[in-house]
């Protein structure tokens, strides 16, 4: 199998002030920890201010992501990203491809719509072993990934003056 050659991590990138929001579901509490673990280490390394929200489960988080950013919005607090946590284990049911493609696809909607920088790190695996490979800092670091992706994009609407 052929290893992934992408770019180095720009972890150069500086969001001072900048919220950011993290809608995480904790339906894998240990693999959740790991996954914000990252993403919080990446966006407070940048600068950013960060938000928690904790959903039971993949589903709601596009729902709550849009909530929370609405409601930050009238508050005249907006946000300037999202970063989206979670872990989908397959099971033995149709569910597990219900789940996975329909929180990708709401996020993705969400995030064009509104002109939102998302990085997304539901996890989408076979069993808890992939899980944890992925999660965890020191191996897969999808939390942090999924921030830095939220960062890039932040930074491409700021250079856009957008911000």
């Amino acid at each position: 199998m052929a290893e992934p050659s992408r770019q180095a991590h720009n972890d150069n990138i500086r969001a001072d002030g900048a919220r950011f929001l993290i809608v995480e579901a904790r339906f894998y509490d240990a693999i959740g920890t790991m996954l914000l673990d990252g993403a919080r280490a990446v966006l407070e390394s940048a600068g950013a201010r960060v938000d928690v929200v904790t959903m039971p489960g993949a589903l709601e988080i596009p729902i709550a992501a849009s909530i929370a950013i609405d409601n930050a919005a009238e508050s005249g607090t907006p946000y300037q990203g999202v970063i989206a946590l979670g872990c989908i284990i397959r099971g033995e049911t149709y569910h597990f491809e219900i789940v996975s493609n329909e929180s990708a696809r709401a996020l993705m909607a969400l995030a064009v719509a509104r002109n939102m920088p998302l990085g997304n790190a539901i996890l989408t695996v076979e069993d808890e072993i992939q899980a944890i490979v992925r999660a965890d800092r020191t191996q897969g670091d999808k939390g942090g990934e999924a921030a830095r992706a939220a960062l890039a994009l932040f930074e491409l609407k700021q250079q856009a003056g957008l911000f």
